[in-house]
């Protein structure tokens, strides 16, 4: 059914953490073999080496100053389709990440195995593993507050008994999709945050397949300097301040 699959990655003065990354990305490629495999990344008003580095490995790298993560998105996924305009949409899957995290390497083979199971897009999970630099009880309030919520009827994943469930969350870092499905509902937005789930709620409305399934689940980072406003690390950051007042309130 999927003839090509791109992972597009937005980065911006990523040098540390981008090398680590697309070698989980491209270990994920290797995984999939029969099916073209594409890999840009997009260096977002860059100062450092990313855009080098990202070359080194063997990426497409889209260099542009697109200021936020939205833009980044859709400037790399343009050049994906593109890549891939001689195949039928519904045969490409768009895959995209983080710079600053780690895919494994079943992670575009889980992915694809949903799609031929006729799923449109794919919506997974991120977890953490370095807490360092945050108090204690953070992780525990994560955990807690992250937490999926029993399956939902609809989810195969769940029905077919491996350990998977419904979730509500949606990641940039951890996302999939037809290239018929995310042209069919205008494709990422140039906005600065939210992006993700703008695509994840227009293809929802649109009535398209979509699983949302803890069984696709990626590492990512609990950084203090996160590159888009109202991501990840700023959820993080409101978890800490409110796990913080609550411990006041209750010496």
């Amino acid at each position: 059914m999927i003839q090509a699959v791109g992972v597009v990655v937005p980065a911006r003065d990523e040098e540390k953490l981008l090398p680590a990354c697309l070698a989980s990305v491209k270990l994920a490629g290797c995984m999939v073999p029969g099916v073209a495999f594409h890999l840009i990344v997009v260096a977002d008003t860059c100062t450092d080496r990313t855009a080098l580095l990202a070359a080194r490995a063997g990426a497409t790298v889209v260099e542009g100053a697109m200021t936020n993560v939205g833009r980044a998105r859709l400037a790399g996924t343009r050049v994906l389709l593109r890549q891939t305009r001689a195949l039928d949409p519904a045969t490409v899957w768009v895959a995209t990440t983080d710079a600053d995290t780690l895919v494994p390497p079943c992670w575009l083979s889980r992915q694809l195995r949903h799609a031929a199971q006729g799923w449109e897009a794919v919506v997974g999970t991120v977890t953490v593993t370095d807490w360092s630099g945050y108090p204690p009880p953070l992780h525990l309030a994560y955990a807690q507050s992250y937490a999926a919520t029993p399956a939902s009827g609809g989810n195969a994943a769940a029905r077919r008994g491996d350990g998977a469930r419904w979730h509500p969350h949606v990641h940039g870092a951890n996302l999939g999709v037809t290239a018929a499905a995310y042209l069919a509902v205008g494709g990422f937005g140039p906005v600065a945050a939210g992006e993700d789930r703008a695509l994840v709620g227009a293809l929802e409305s649109a009535g398209r397949r979509v699983l949302r399934t803890t069984g696709v689940s990626v590492v990512t980072s609990a950084r203090r300097d996160p590159r888009a406003p109202d991501g990840f690390g700023h959820f993080l950051a409101r978890l800490e301040a409110d796990t913080v007042s609550q411990q006041a309130s209750q010496q």
